[in-house]
């Protein structure tokens, strides 16, 4: 018997998260983007964003600064740190991993996100930490 199978694909409209309560975008990109019941949050860096400048040169301050930036983009986008599935950190020197940790773990509840972690060449602004994330809706 041979059965006929058709897939309908419906493309659904991505939607940009923009608020003045995170830094604006650095370049070509937005905040975050809604789609397929997903919120794909970009990089986030600690930067204050009424000015533009890092809250501060130490791992603690900015990894700080970028969790508060990074939630004032979920709220936006109508979801909260408990919606988050998946992080990626960057890190400009791996050495500070046991730091962030400390920060990290007050915003995640269990089950915490999965998770990766690398150390890069370099993060823009010469930035310590940098975290992007996905969220469902």
């Amino acid at each position: 018997m041979l059965v006929k199978c058709v897939f309908v694909c419906v493309e659904k409209e991505k939607e940009a998260v923009v608020t003045e309560r995170a830094p604006a975008a650095l370049g070509p990109y937005s905040q975050a983007i809604k789609a397929n019941n997903l919120v794909f949050v970009s990089g986030v860096l600690g930067l204050i964003p009424e000015t533009g400048k890092f809250v501060s040169d130490s791992v603690e301050g900015q990894t700080e600064q970028v969790l508060k930036n990074m939630g004032e983009i979920l709220k936006a986008a109508g979801v909260s740190y408990k919606s988050v599935v998946k992080t990626t950190i960057m890190l400009a020197d791996l050495a500070d991993f046991k730091a962030v940790n400390e920060i990290y773990a007050r915003y995640f509840p269990a089950p915490a996100p999965a998770r990766s972690t690398y150390q890069v060449a370099a993060l823009p602004l010469n930035a310590r930490i940098e975290i992007e994330c996905i969220a469902a809706l």
